[in-house]
């Protein structure tokens, strides 16, 4: 019955600085769209952007800031991800680690966005590394 996700909701405290972390530090594309709602692109999916107190209806039945775990796969190496992370200052809390994701194995390193959601970066491994 389901294929894909398209797009998943992320609610902030900060718009600007939660904007900042995904698409200047992450490399993600800011959309505008419908009565200006913001949206993050990456790829063919998109995470839309509720600040708190003002989210969009319908919405979640409590959004709440700092309440995701989110893992993006990278499109190149993940020590080129670290070396461009560490360049701008921004603080790995953990890896890289091996994982295990949706198609197969990965190797991680996870940092948090402003709101405190817990953001993994990942490489996908040979299967058989």
């Amino acid at each position: 019955m389901i294929r894909s996700l398209d797009h998943l909701v992320l609610t902030t405290t900060d718009e600007p600085a939660c904007i900042a972390f995904y698409v200047d530090l992450l490399g993600m594309q800011l959309e505008t769209f419908g009565a200006g709602r913001k949206a993050l692109r990456f790829g063919q999916q998109k995470i839309n952007i509720h600040v708190k107190g003002h989210e969009f209806e319908p919405r979640a039945h409590l959004p709440v800031p700092g309440a995701l775990d989110l893992c993006f796969l990278l499109d190149g190496p993940l020590d080129a991800a670290m070396a461009r992370l560490a360049e701008q200052g921004a603080e790995i809390i953990d890896g890289p680690v091996a994982r295990t994701g949706a198609t197969g194995r990965l190797r991680s390193i996870y940092l948090r966005d402003p709101d405190l959601n817990l953001v993994e970066l990942s490489e996908r491994l040979p299967d058989d590394a």
